[in-house]
């Protein structure tokens, strides 16, 4: 069983699949192609999580380094396994590494088994009448909602561990990052952010307790624990949404109607992931190129100006609270409030002229949950050239968008330790005026 971003032992079909069989070695693989990817908060949350489930594994989690064919059809010629199971990938690093190692293993005479995926509904399975993918949400969602009722996968019991000696984890190197992109000093995840299966559990719980039937209420609302900050968990698959959603079914039957609109709002954004995730599977090229190619002779800026425009947007010194303090939640935790990301990533496309795709590295580089679909294309939908309609005229007021989302500045306080004293910087840019030049750049490629 090779795992990879389905980091956990219940309501996993690759694994059962593969417990069904006899005995089973269980790998992880450190993959050189991701050197220098993550940050080093992200880098040591992935390490907690394999620690996790090796432990409960009983400790007997094989960990390889190097090229995974090379891992894989040594492991295979050393110990006569005949079949690797994975949970299918679908970003297209997954995809075209997979394909290329079922060849290696076919050649010399093992096979490839992907079961299951890390999503409720497979990407490519949402399709129009015609056989066509959907390029809008809203259509997409009511289609995915009436094919997201796959059953939770029953944990196997007394799994036949097989015990190979491990390698040595890389340590984490001291690899000096770029003047823009400065590292968190306090990169470890907050406690919220464990990869201990009980503490994901009492944190889903404690959410389905009390917090998703306010979901509506309280989601866009920054200073307050109002979403289930699960998307890290979802990210390394330490939790499946197919658990989530079955949790939430039995909540839903026992609310009522204001709570049910909550549960309503929060299975829509898993039908986001899912979005998005199906988006990338039909266009892979979508991952650092628009969806949207008409705006692909937008006008943005690269020069050593915008340059160092982009390193005070790293750094949370921008002078607009509301986006500082989010810059400055990512270093410090490794993650940020949902609302937060689609302030702070119209403000770099659209205040500061910049190339989303700055943006979106910056954050898969720094974030705990940074998820290549939902990364990316939430960043051109702010950027206006992913799925939505007809976003480009969409331009947040970083003013407007702190008085009704973080109305008393409690937000801003926690984050930003000189806020309300006379130390906290000018704004660097005029709103009123970017969001003019901004539309005039849009409207230039627009006729």
């Amino acid at each position: 069983m090779w795992f990879r971003r389905d980091l956990r032992i219940d309501d996993h079909a690759a694994l059962a699949a593969a417990a069904s069989e006899g005995d089973v070695i269980g790998l992880f693989v450190v993959d050189p192609a991701f050197a220098g990817a993550f940050g080093t908060g992200r880098e040591r949350f992935m390490r907690e999580a394999v620690a996790s489930l090796s432990a409960q594994m009983g400790g007997s989690l094989l960990i390889k380094v190097g090229d995974p064919i090379t891992v894989l059809t040594e492991l295979v010629a050393q110990t006569g396994a005949h079949t690797v199971y994975v949970t299918r990938e679908y970003t297209p690093y997954g995809r075209d590494r997979d394909a290329r190692v079922a060849e290696a293993l076919s050649a010399v005479g093992a096979r490839l088994r992907g079961v299951g995926s890390n999503y409720i509904v497979d990407p490519g399975r949402v399709l129009k009448g015609s056989g066509d993918p959907y390029a809008v949400f809203t259509p997409f969602s009511k289609v995915w909602r009436t094919l997201a009722t796959a059953p939770v996968v029953d944990t196997p019991k007394n799994i036949s561990w097989m015990i190979v000696p491990s390698d040595p984890w890389p340590v984490i190197s001291d690899r000096p990052t770029g003047a823009n992109d400065a590292e968190s000093s306090a990169a470890l995840p907050q406690p919220w952010f464990s990869a201990e299966p009980d503490a994901v559990q009492t944190r889903w719980e404690q959410f389905c307790g009390s917090g998703v039937q306010r979901y509506h209420e309280n989601r866009d609302l920054a200073a307050i624990d109002g979403t289930s900050r699960l998307s890290v968990a979802m990210r390394w698959g330490l939790v499946h949404p197919r658990s989530l959603m079955a949790d939430l079914a039995e909540v839903d039957a026992a609310s009522d109607e204001q709570a049910r609109e909550g549960i309503r709002v929060f299975t829509s954004e898993l039908a986001w992931r899912e979005f998005y995730a199906d988006v990338l599977f039909h266009k892979p090229h979508t991952a650092w190129r628009n969806l949207n190619q008409k705006m692909d002779p937008i006008a943005v800026d690269t020069d050593a100006a915008a340059r160092e425009k982009f390193g005070r947007w790293t750094r949370g010194e921008t002078g607009f609270g509301i986006v500082d303090a989010g810059m400055r939640q990512l270093l410090a935790t490794g993650w940020m409030h949902n609302r937060v990301r689609m302030i702070v990533a119209s403000f770099l496309v659209k205040d500061l002229h910049l190339p989303w795709q700055w943006g979106a590295r910056h954050f898969m580089n720094h974030l705990l949950d940074g998820d290549l679909a939902s990364n990316q294309h939430g960043w051109q939908w702010a950027a206006g050239t992913g799925t939505d309609a007809a976003p480009y005229f969409r331009v947040f007021n970083p003013h407007t968008q702190m008085e009704r989302y973080d109305p008393t500045g409690a937000y801003c306080a926690q984050w930003i330790s000189e806020w309300g004293t006379t130390q906290y910087l000018a704004p660097m840019v005029d709103h009123s005026a970017e969001r003019i030049e901004a539309l005039a750049r849009y409207s230039a490629i627009r006729g």
